[in-house]
């Protein structure tokens, strides 16, 4: 790509654009390439089987040698996620994290067995300098500590990333740095890249602190036990909870495996004093009244802690009618009907539930609303506008918030991941896109499993598989007995005799067709069986399930 060697300095997203997650930026500049975050995203149902979704790093692999830095603006799992299956392809040679996200990187490589040392700390007073680069951070509140925005001055000009963020002036840990803010947009910004994830939704984000009033009163006047759901990595609403429950003599049980984990390094961070954590088993000893349950589950996950409470298979925690359920969360898009499910469990087993409505303000969210969004591009002033972080809805109306604060709109980008901003002294232009795309990860398989294995795990989930099992003498060219026929979440073999006997003859008839006119070839004799019982069992049940021959080698 020879546009990748001119003066002019390249901005693009490998992911982030069009879409919640899968965060990871990148800035260019001749020879040498930062990138931005490195997350996943959680799979949508249709995507059966699949843990994560990463971004393609193939770009990044075949420009190896230009990559400086891997710089985490925060340590949620859609900008760090995707970090051990980066360093599994590509080799980078530095990280620069804050201590959280440091620690959160650190154990997440270790549970792969990474070995990888290279993680430099930085603050707000940090400055990284490269060749054609020079880096600094500015802090930003979010709903996880040591949350930065990064300024990546360039030959062209700075740009700025504002990272996830909101303006909350009466926040639990440090405030955004206004005043930093303010004086880089003075400097002068050449292009601002801005967090879209609220920007559909009117007004200001509640403050954090009314959040934390509102779980205190609940805890303090409840007489029983008090289980709260909440997302394990919103360290300051765990802090706070922890605090509350100190004040109230409650002592806290921790269920959840990524609650311990961020409970623990919160507590290495300072965040946390883990005092009053407790086992289950002491739990047990003390009267209700002194007794929270800090757990994961707040999205209705299967599998989470508040889930197997709510289904009575939890093997340490039995609901009892006097506990009340707080939910301090918000549904993640495509989460609503789990958690509806999980909630309608808890009333059946005659518990009280709180969510967050008007009545019990129990979460706020950690991305800006649009007068906030307003505020960032106010104090920034940049000359040129591309939002980030977000589906597209989201970063076309972040757009026009810009448009309304004075940004001319030949002046703003809303660009698809992969497609390339080029940067000079004369303006700013879209170039040459680098490749891009999803890579989905199951188990320990990075990208090998595509979109033909996708199919079918489709179609087994909806129409079941059929087998059909052929013994044949491969040195003599013959057929010993009739092919076995199988299902599995296509039809009872007992109430479907006759069909099963149908689809053996037609497989009969096949392989005998087939081993007349040729020498065995397994390829085509599995082709020839799909291709021609698949319409028989479509016209047959008006059904399409997944044909899978097995041929088997058997000496006569």
């Amino acid at each position: 790509m020879k546009f990748l060697e001119d003066n002019n300095t390249k901005v693009f997203a490998l992911g982030g654009l069009g879409e919640i997650g899968k965060n990871m930026y990148c800035v260019m500049h001749l020879n040498e390439l930062i990138i931005i975050d490195a997350g996943v995203a959680f799979p949508e149902d249709d995507l059966l089987g699949i843990d994560y979704v990463i971004p393609d790093y193939s770009f990044l692999k075949a420009n190896e040698n230009k990559i400086k830095a891997l710089i985490i603006t925060h340590g949620h799992e859609d900008h760090i996620g995707g970090i051990p299956f980066l360093l599994q392809t590509v080799k980078i040679p530095i990280i620069y994290a804050t201590k959280q996200s440091g620690e959160l990187i650190k154990k997440k490589i270790e549970e792969r067995n990474i070995k990888y040392k290279n993680i430099s700390y930085y603050n707000t007073k940090s400055k990284i300098k490269f060749k054609h680069f020079e880096i600094e951070f500015i802090r930003t509140t979010h709903s996880i500590p040591d949350s930065h925005g990064v300024v990546i001055n360039t030959p062209n000009g700075a740009i700025v990333m504002t990272g996830d963020f909101k303006f909350d002036l009466t926040p639990i840990g440090p405030m955004a740095d206004l005043h930093k803010i303010a004086e880089i947009g003075k400097k002068g910004v050449r292009l601002l890249l801005s967090d879209s994830t609220n920007a559909l939704i009117e007004g200001i984000s509640m403050s954090e602190s009314k959040v934390d009033e509102a779980l205190a009163e609940i805890i303090r006047k409840h007489n029983g036990r008090v289980i709260i759901a909440t997302f394990a990595s919103n360290i300051y609403r765990l802090k706070h909870i922890v605090e509350t429950c100190r004040k109230n003599n409650r002592k806290i049980v921790v269920l959840g495996r990524s609650m311990e984990t961020q409970l623990e390094i919160g507590v290495n961070c300072g965040y946390i004093k883990d005092d009053i954590i407790i086992e289950s088993e002491f739990a047990n000893t003390l009267p209700n009244n002194e007794v929270a349950i800090l757990c994961t589950g707040s999205q209705g996950e299967p599998l989470a802690a508040l889930s197997r409470i709510a289904d009575g298979l939890h093997k340490q925690t039995k609901l009892m009618p006097d506990d009340i359920v707080i939910f301090s969360s918000s549904p993640i898009p495509g989460n609503a009907t789990s958690i509806s499910r999980t909630i309608n469990k808890l009333y059946l087993k005659g518990v009280e539930v709180y969510t967050n409505t008007n009545l019990s303000e129990v979460h706020t969210s950690g991305h800006a609303l649009a007068e906030e969004l307003k505020l960032m591009i106010r104090l920034i002033n940049p000359e040129y506008f591309m939002p980030y972080h977000g589906e597209y809805r989201m970063l076309k109306e972040h757009t026009d918030i810009a448009v309304e604060c004075g940004i001319p709109r030949k002046n703003t980008f809303v660009l698809e991941n992969g497609e390339v901003l080029a940067i000079s002294k004369n303006g700013i232009k879209k170039a040459e896109a680098v490749p891009a795309g999803d890579v989905y990860v199951d188990g320990n398989r990075i990208g090998e499993i595509g979109s033909i294995v996708i199919r079918d795990r489709k179609t087994m989930s909806s129409d079941g598989i059929l087998v059909i099992i052929a013994n044949i003498d491969v040195k003599n060219n013959e057929l010993l007995i009739k092919p076995t026929v199988t299902s599995r979440g296509f039809i009872l073999i007992k109430e479907n005799e006759e069909l099963i006997k149908q689809i053996s003859d037609i497989a009969n008839d096949i392989i005998l067709r087939r081993l007349k006119t040729s020498r065995l070839n397994y390829q085509d004799l599995k082709n020839d069986l799909i291709q021609e019982i698949v319409p028989f069992i479509l016209e047959t049940t008006g059904r399409k399930p997944l044909i899978l021959p097995v041929i088997m080698d058997v000496k006569k």
